[in-house]
């Protein structure tokens, strides 16, 4: 944990709000400053392209990626055989070797190309394992807001310009005995920032409360939460004020999850599909369809034999990033499962469809005090010493904690790990750190992040 972060949480309620504004300055100018509405203006134009437009767009933008990955890039200089380094200087996309997160996690700066300084770092949710670093440049985080406002919040009527409320993974609420308000406010942004790990059932009215005291017209985050918040509502039958849409992120919106927040909020639910690293961005239209944006990667959906799936086959997502220069990820396995659908959109966009992303749900963990959680990539983030873990519960009171440690583990380490759990859970909250040689994968190459033992 930073300084910063230490200092933050000594902080009083009403300075902490204030830290939040002050941080939400500079992310404001990091996400929306110079060159974000040119990005916006090329995403915005290029939506209406035909499929032979975006083809043609995206083998100009890939042989040029994959020839300067060959010649720059410190992993696929050592990595790649001549001939792949042939076959990317061609263009050749499907004569390249496929890449493990392992490789990423294990050293991310081998995959920065040397003109990149001081870049941006960003760690996925772990959610197949420990973070992996991600490395942006300041250019391409406003590229990656202007696709988001492009192709998710203005298909959903709403813009980042408007009130909104955010889950998310940050701590912003340090205690977890709190009594409330169990969110922070970006006043830069007009953003309420509500903490994923007070959720209960006695403190929903809170959150509810934050939507009117702050106009929120619209949310974004995480899909659980915003579903547990929902199921709360309505068992309680809370009042809420009106919403234009719900957008949710990280885990996929089942039909029943997508029923209760639509009834809970009183607006419609669009889902978005994309990963940390930003080598793909999926998002729905008007038709509830998930579009994949072809300007910011290529998809490959492949059999186990490395065939590409056809339409309704369910596969392996394999991605490519074209927007991420600074970090070029060639054939990156997601971990995922999805297939593409059999069918145009009726909303006319030439942009492919994906049916079904599969295996994106995590299980809910119950604290003792009864609030409910799903992400804890936080444990894990900045953890040297640690390969890979998975949260398992086991009772109300009790977490164990699978560690996959590095040589230099010791019990410092085992003491953050549980220092970090009870910061979530509450301090009553038994937390059991087990190492083990090995965490068991599913059938598509991934391990579930969280495991919820508890009515099994």
């Amino acid at each position: 944990m930073g300084k910063l972060d230490l200092l933050y949480q000594r902080l009083p309620v009403w300075a902490q709000h204030g830290a939040v504004t002050a941080y939400g300055l500079y992310w404001h100018w990091a996400r929306f400053g110079g060159g974000y509405q040119n990005a916006l203006d090329g995403y915005l134009r290029r939506e209406r392209l035909t499929a032979d437009e975006w083809l043609s767009w995206q083998r100009e933008r890939l042989k040029e990626l994959l020839g300067a990955s060959a010649q720059k890039v410190t992993f696929y200089q050592n990595k790649w055989s001549q001939s792949e380094k042939n076959a990317a200087m061609a263009g050749r996309l499907e004569d390249l070797p496929l890449l493990e997160k392992d490789a990423v996690r294990n050293d991310p700066r081998a995959f920065l190309r040397p003109e990149v300084r001081r870049p941006l770092v960003h760690h996925t949710s772990g959610s197949t394992g420990t973070p992996v670093a991600s490395l942006w440049t300041v250019e391409e985080l406003r590229s990656s807001m202007a696709v988001r406002e492009a192709r998710s919040a203005l298909w959903a009527k709403v813009s980042f310009r408007l009130p909104r409320a955010t889950f998310s993974g940050r701590l912003i609420v340090p205690d977890p005995q709190s009594d409330g308000p169990f969110y922070r406010f970006n006043a830069i942004e007009k953003q309420a920032y509500f903490s994923a790990f007070h959720l209960r059932p006695d403190t929903a009215r809170h959150y509810v409360a934050a939507l009117g005291k702050h106009n929120i017209q619209w949310l974004t985050g995480y899909a659980v939460s915003y579903y547990l918040l929902a199921k709360f509502i309505l068992d309680q039958r809370l009042e809420v004020p009106p919403l234009r849409a719900v957008v949710t992120t990280s885990e996929k919106v089942t039909d029943e999850m997508r029923q209760v927040m639509e009834a809970a909020y009183g607006c419609p639910v669009y889902e978005e599909y994309s990963a940390v690293e930003n080598v793909l961005f999926a998002s729905e239209c008007e038709q509830r369809r998930l579009h994949v944006s072809p300007d910011i990667g290529v998809i490959e959906i492949l059999r186990p034999d490395g065939g590409a799936c056809a339409p309704g086959e369910t596969g392996e997502v394999v991605a490519t990033g074209l927007m991420r220069w600074s970090q070029p990820l060639i054939r990156y396995r997601l971990g995922d499962l999805a297939s593409w659908s059999e069918e145009p959109c009726p909303c006319g966009r030439a942009m492919p469809v994906i049916k079904e992303v599969v295996g994106r749900i995590e299980d809910v963990v119950v604290g003792p005090d009864g609030r409910q959680l799903v992400r804890f990539h936080g444990i894990f983030v900045n953890q040297p010493n640690v390969r890979e873990g998975q949260i398992v519960q086991e009772a109300l009171n009790r977490i164990r904690v699978k560690i996959v440690p590095a040589n230099s583990f010791d019990e410092a380490d085992v003491a953050d790990i549980a220092h970090r759990v009870r910061q979530r859970l509450g301090p009553q909250t038994e937390v059991i750190v087990e190492q083990v040689h090995e965490i068991p994968r599913t059938k598509s190459g991934k391990f579930q992040a969280v495991i919820s033992l508890i009515g099994r």
